[in-house]
């Protein structure tokens, strides 16, 4: 039996990627989950599932490990998550990055060469419909002033050793589509939110702090722009592209919701006075705080995702409101 290995499956998205294929699999592969549960990985995101996957805690950079992960469950299919993401830590330890996202990512990728071909553009036998995707994200473009959009033929300007290890780990995919014809897809994803991301990002952090009572921390004015795309969203175009995306191609997942930190923080105040009103009766906004910028903080992504929308059909299905409400929803039966 082949299997599917999705790395960094315990994490944010991996997990609500993992649940998703486990509810609509129509395939009769294995789901084999890698992940070396660092801070930023959680089992218990799996557990309504349980003894429906195979589970190997393990470093994506461990070649060895990866390798034997290939040749015990057959490996034909990967669906690649398991990245260091957050920026302030890749300010403080870029090494880390270095290791995950880069030599990670090699390991990774070596693998499925050395498992699916037999030589350069030579697939090895039972391995034809084998491919390797890759999920990146919009942060290695770098920053857009108050117009325009992150194409797929837009020009890489990381500007945070978190990007710019991302930005090597694309480089490196694309690298082996044309010198060794893997059959590779990347996405470019813009901010994902929803149930599951880690407390230490901005949307978590907003309702963990104001259900606390503590000042709710923004960087700078609060005016940098992200393009929101709810997470359920994104694990169904990333499916979309496994299946029918072009070997080879990239595809950038957006839905075309630019918010600035402001509004963000604004909307979920505003949803929390309603559901869960302080004690006190004033309003959530008065905990916001503005704190000193990050350094190299990228001013505005927006992504134009014409191109999975004409060429896969696909288009976010989740309006914003929706999803942040029971993204609210979610969090405050974690924090309280």
């Amino acid at each position: 039996m082949n299997s599917i290995l999705v790395t960094g499956g315990a994490g944010f998205i991996g997990s609500n990627y993992v649940l998703d294929w486990v509810a609509k699999a129509s395939d009769d592969r294995r789901l084999v989950v890698l992940d070396s549960l660092t801070y930023a990985g959680d089992l218990d995101h799996l557990s309504a599932i349980s003894g429906k996957f195979t589970f190997v805690q393990g470093d994506i950079a461990d070649s060895a490990l990866v390798n034997r992960v290939f040749e015990e469950y057959s490996v034909d299919q990967v669906v690649h998550f398991a990245a260091e993401s957050h920026v302030d830590n890749s300010i403080t330890d870029p090494g880390l990055f270095v290791r995950t996202n880069v030599l990670g990512t090699f390991s990774l990728i070596e693998a499925a060469r050395n498992t699916w071909m037999e030589a350069p553009f030579q697939v090895r036998p039972g391995f034809e419909k084998a491919r390797f995707l890759h999920v990146s994200t919009d942060e290695v473009f770098g920053t857009l002033s108050e117009s325009g959009t992150f194409s797929e033929t837009s020009p890489y300007a990381p500007n945070s050793p978190y990007s710019a290890t991302k930005a090597g780990s694309d480089f490196l995919v694309r690298s082996y589509f044309h010198t060794y014809g893997l059959n590779v897809v990347t996405t470019n994803c813009s901010n994902n939110y929803g149930p599951r991301q880690h407390d230490e990002k901005l949307i978590p952090t907003i309702i963990r702090s104001a259900l606390a009572n503590r000042p709710i921390p923004i960087y700078g004015t609060g005016e940098n722009i992200r393009d929101w795309l709810f997470v359920g969203d994104h694990c169904g175009a990333i499916q979309r592209v496994m299946d029918a995306g072009i070997a080879g191609e990239t595809y950038l997942i957006g839905s075309r919701n630019e918010w600035t930190n402001n509004r963000i923080v604004a909307a979920i105040c505003k949803i929390l006075d309603e559901k869960m009103p302080r004690s006190d009766g004033r309003p959530y906004s008065d905990q916001i705080t503005y704190v000193a910028d990050r350094p190299g903080h990228d001013l505005r992504y927006a992504i134009d995702p014409s191109k999975i929308e004409s060429e896969l059909g696909w288009t976010a299905p989740t309006s914003f409101s929706d999803g942040l409400e029971l993204t609210v929803d979610w969090y405050i039966r974690r924090f309280k």
